[in-house]
C-alpha cells in the first residue's frame, strides 16, 4: 500500500515591522501572528501571480473571446445541456 509522505515547508525566522496597536490586538485575541502573516503573504503572492498571468495572456484571452463571439463555442453541437 502506498502512503503519501507529508512534508512540511521549512520555516525561517524573519523580522517584520507591524503596526503596534494591531499587533497588541492580535495577541490579545490569541491570533498566531506568524501564521496570519504567512497566510496574508501567501494570498498576496497568489493574487500577484493571477494578475501577472492575466496581463501576460491578455492577448490570447482576447483572441479566444473574439473567436467565440464570431463563431460560437467549438464543438457546441456536441453539448448535451
Amino acid at each position: 500500500m502506498y502512503t503519501a509522505e507529508i512534508t512540511r515547508p521549512s520555516r525561517r525566522p524573519t523580522n517584520l515591522s507591524l503596526d503596534n496597536a494591531l499587533l497588541k490586538e492580535a495577541k490579545a485575541l490569541g491570533i498566531n501572528v506568524s501564521r496570519a502573516a504567512e497566510a496574508g503573504i501567501a494570498e498576496a503572492v497568489k493574487r500577484y501571480k493571477q494578475e501577472r498571468w492575466l496581463k501576460e495572456n491578455a492577448q490570447a484571452v482576447a483572441s479566444s473571446n473574439a473567436y467565440v463571439e464570431a463563431n460560437g463555442l467549438p464543438l457546441a453541437r456536441h453539448r448535451q445541456f
